[in-house]
């Protein structure tokens, strides 16, 4: 057989159907549009997007192929557009899994800006509803217990585009106008970044300064400790099938008592829109939402709530405060301490910090590429969408991303894998007890068999004659 060499070669002009490169499939997508297309997936993306369309002229991208590339972003973990655009170009499979043929070019990242700016967020909670009412037909909904927390997302919007509220002055303007204040005339770039390093007291507040780019973007910590434009993404969560009922972007300084109704209020209203008989009995966060006022709340819409509450030197003033408040806060302080309060307070820690994980870190949506709030909750939305297809394909086939294992029963394969990790362990471990044992013995009879000679054995050399 001789080497093949590179040489210009004349392409074929026609070209048959079956002579056209086929995709293998790929286990996870096979198995994922299997369960969109049982649930009528792009029939009603068409019918809610059909509004929002001429009757006449040229046809669009499906709506349908618009929500499964942002399905994609979350199962690849593509945090950006031009990112999801790329790689469902370059993946036969996922052309497969939009539905496009292979000679159809998969949809540019400016024709998913294009889509996601007309259709309104209200679609996008239609598809996120629709996902939830297939984990009902699949009985994992349950929605008895409801897990609250929220993280923070960077916005996409830097720093230095702050500017004051009152005299409109960026942050050089802000530093060059406090340095001649200080007798610092004409200051250069380097004076001014050695000032604002050694001054006392260098503070920002959203009450005086606000993002230039992002108007709904807050200054807020992040959790790596930097200080950054961000959001705060929520999330009210099922306790049994760890599937979220509502999501909320609200702005990272918004207070978590109030946050926690509207959550409230979403998931049971997101639970009637599936078809859903259960309701919301019990709501469970961390000692960030203990508020009065929001316990009282929730006991006025008979809901029990299971919220640590914060340390506190002080003891309680209950005086010209309404009863109902001190009845709801000491009914939650007996409720915590109890056994399923400890119990409810460990799933807490458990599903949404597991949820943060999978979405912001593995799904790609620490780091926001949209500017506005309600840009970022559209393709929000779809991501905890794509999060709960995880789940629901975890339960029905063991699988929940691309990146599991695929093919056969992955239950028993994991099974088999963690069996023979724990017999070569005991193996290991009990063949060095024995060797060590060996060792022992070994060296005590050396000791007595010398000992009359006056041999003795020591800790450096092997053994010590005398000489």
């Amino acid at each position: 057989m001789s080497i093949g060499k590179e040489e210009a070669r004349q392409g074929e002009m026609w070209l048959r159907p079956e002579a056209l490169p086929r995709s293998p499939g790929h286990p996870f997508y096979e198995k994922l549009g299997r369960v969109l297309g049982e649930a009528g997936f792009d029939a009603e993306a068409e019918r809610l997007c059909a509004p929002y369309y001429a009757e006449g002229g040229r046809p669009s991208i499906r709506p349908g192929v618009y929500f499964r590339m942002l399905l994609v972003g979350y199962f690849e973990g593509l945090d950006s557009q031009r990112g999801i655009a790329w790689r469902c170009a370059d993946s036969l499979s996922l052309k497969t899994f939009l539905g496009l043929e292979v000679t159809e070019e998969s949809p540019d990242h400016s024709s998913l800006t294009r889509i996601r700016q007309r259709l309104p967020l209200s679609v996008h909670e239609e598809m996120f509803v629709l996902v939830l009412r297939i984990a009902k037909e699949k009985k994992l909904l349950r929605g008895k217990t409801l897990l609250v927390d929220s993280t923070t997302l960077e916005a996409n919007a830097a720093m230095k585009s702050i500017v004051r509220k009152d005299t409109g002055e960026d942050w050089n303007a802000y530093l060059e106008r406090l340095a001649k204040a200080e007798g610092i005339e004409e200051p250069t770039q380097e004076d001014l970044r050695r000032y604002d390093r050694n001054r006392k007291g260098k503070k920002v507040s959203n009450a005086q300064w606000e993002s230039k780019t992002d108007a709904d973007s807050r200054i807020a910590k992040m959790k790596d400790g930097r200080t950054h434009l961000a959001y705060k993404a929520e999330h009210a969560i099922e306790a049994e099938s760890g599937l979220i009922l509502a999501v909320g972007i609200e702005p990272a300084d918004a207070p978590d008592g109030e946050t926690l109704k509207t959550r409230v209020v979403e998931s049971q209203v997101a639970l009637v829109l599936a078809n859903s008989e259960k309701v919301v009995e019990e709501v469970v966060a961390d000692k960030g939402y203990h508020k009065t006022e929001t316990l009282a709340w929730l006991e006025s819409w008979t809901l029990r709530s299971y919220i640590p509450e914060r340390q506190t030197k002080q003891r309680r003033n209950w005086k010209g405060k309404p009863i109902e408040h001190k009845n709801a806060y000491y009914a939650n302080r007996r409720r915590v301490k109890g056994k399923r309060g400890k119990f409810l307070q460990r799933k807490r820690s458990e599903f949404p910090e597991r949820s943060f994980a999978h979405v912001c870190e593995t799904g790609g949506a620490r780091r926001s590429w949209l500017r506005g709030r309600i840009n970022i909750l559209k393709r929000y939305l779809i991501q905890i969408a794509a999060h709960n297809l995880g789940a629901i394909l975890r339960a029905l086939f063991g699988v929940g991303t691309p990146r599991s294992l695929q093919g056969g029963n992955v239950p028993g394969i994991a099974a088999k894998i963690a069996a023979c990790a724990c017999l070569i362990a005991f193996c290991a471990i009990h063949i060095g007890q024995r060797l060590q044992r060996i060792a022992r013995i070994a060296r005590q009879r050396f000791q007595q068999a010398m000992a009359p000679f006056g041999v003795t054995h020591s800790g450096g050399a092997p053994f010590s004659t005398g000489c």
